[in-house]
């Protein structure tokens, strides 16, 4: 089998699965309970002065 062709077979399967679980793993990491606070800080960091 030659390389692209198992490296194409390989990102059909594996690949797709791996972004989708990174896809939802992303959503929760971003919707936890807790996150607003954290997200809110980040956000006004480019507004502070030093």
């Amino acid at each position: 089998m030659e390389t692209y062709t198992a490296m194409r077979h390989f990102a059909d399967s594996w690949g797709l699965l791996g972004m989708a679980l990174f896809f939802v793993g992303a959503v929760i990491f971003a919707f936890r309970p807790g996150s607003r606070a954290q997200a809110d800080e980040a956000a006004r960091i480019p507004l502070q002065d030093d």
